[in-house]
């Protein structure tokens, strides 16, 4: 443990943490630290977007209106990559990279001890900065045969164009990984056990539709799957309903939210669907604990939104900060 004390710990490397810490330094805040659990910053854009995959400042529609000192803009995987990797180095940041955050504990003045893989640090303000992906749900009533493990994902990475796919859930994840594909000229079907969708946020619903619409893909709802096989090195899909389709590849997106157990660590309440729960100043119940990024979104994924929560998190620390020195002269 160092006697140092962080006037702002940052725990996470994507998009949220890189626009906390950027904004940190442009209000003068003092000591920042960011924690990441990989060796690099930017970790999902890294493993998961292809290369030279566009990356668009409004995702997926959602028009944004950036309100820091963060200029991001329309590009590519590497250019953003860049953009991020110059915005920290121009700045004084501590960083500590293959980091796991065990748990945050409070003291009797106040701080807070960030207990990591590599000590124990202390800050008045703490930022969760983290994504929702945990690990990726399996399914539990059959088994994956290992002869097609290589054919079997939980995300994008991997994956290419000209494949048939099958893309099995309901949630947001699943629709967007559907429609991704669709985009990459796979032949793409999205499989859902139940009649209708109940988890979409508007943008995903109506993109899945239309694409089905438009026959870009193609929904099988009401259906679930009932047991994988491999047959001719494809795999064969066999369904409730009495169907078996061969496919190239299959993607599972059920499951892998919010990393319930950590945000327990942390002293964090999350409400029935296992979001953290917070404030208009994203303040969770833990005090000076505050959520950014994916993980404080209905829907994950928009890097411009990430970038305005750092930017209103540390406009309430300033605000906070100012009015105590008055309070005090």
């Amino acid at each position: 443990m160092t006697d140092k004390i962080y006037d702002i710990v940052i725990i996470g490397g994507g998009p949220g943490g890189i626009g906390t810490a950027i904004e940190a330094s442009a209000h003068k805040i003092g000591e920042i630290l960011l924690i990441e659990k990989t060796d690099n910053h930017s970790n999902t854009i890294r493993k998961f977007y292809k290369d030279n995959k566009r990356v668009d400042k409004d995702y997926k529609g959602q028009v944004t209106e950036l309100q820091g000192n963060v200029d991001f803009y329309d590009g590519t995987k590497e250019t953003t990559l860049d953009y991020f990797n110059d915005l920290l180095d121009s700045e004084k940041i501590d960083s500590l990279f293959n980091t796991e955050v065990e748990k945050l504990v409070k003291t009797e003045d106040g701080l807070t001890q960030i207990h990591t893989s590599k000590g124990i640090y202390t800050t008045k303000n703490t930022v969760i900065a983290i994504g929702k992906m945990g690990k990726p749900n399996k399914p539990t009533n059959y088994k994956i045969p290992v002869s097609i493990k290589a054919q079997v994902n939980f995300n994008l990475d991997k994956c290419s164009s000209n494949e048939k796919v099958l893309v099995v859930g309901g949630g947001n994840s699943a629709a967007e990984y559907a429609y991704d594909l669709a985009d990459q000229r796979n032949n793409v079907t999205l499989v859902y056990r139940k009649p209708e969708f109940s988890r979409l946020n508007e943008t995903n619903e109506e993109l899945v539709y239309r694409y089905n619409g438009e026959e870009k893909l193609r929904l099988r709802m009401n259906c679930d799957i009932e047991d994988l096989e491999n047959e001719d090195g494809k795999v064969k899909v066999i369904f409730n309903d009495g169907y078996s389709v061969k496919y190239d590849r299959i993607i599972y997106a059920i499951g892998g939210t919010t990393p319930i157990d950590f945000l327990k660590a942390c002293g964090v309440a999350v409400d029935e669907n296992e979001k953290p729960i917070f404030d208009e100043h994203h303040e969770t119940s833990n005090p000076d604990v505050y959520v950014a990024g994916d993980i404080a979104m209905v829907s994950g994924g928009s890097i411009a939104i990430a970038l305005n929560h750092g930017y209103h998190i540390v406009n309430n620390m300033t605000e906070l900060f100012m009015l105590s020195e008055e309070l005090h002269l």
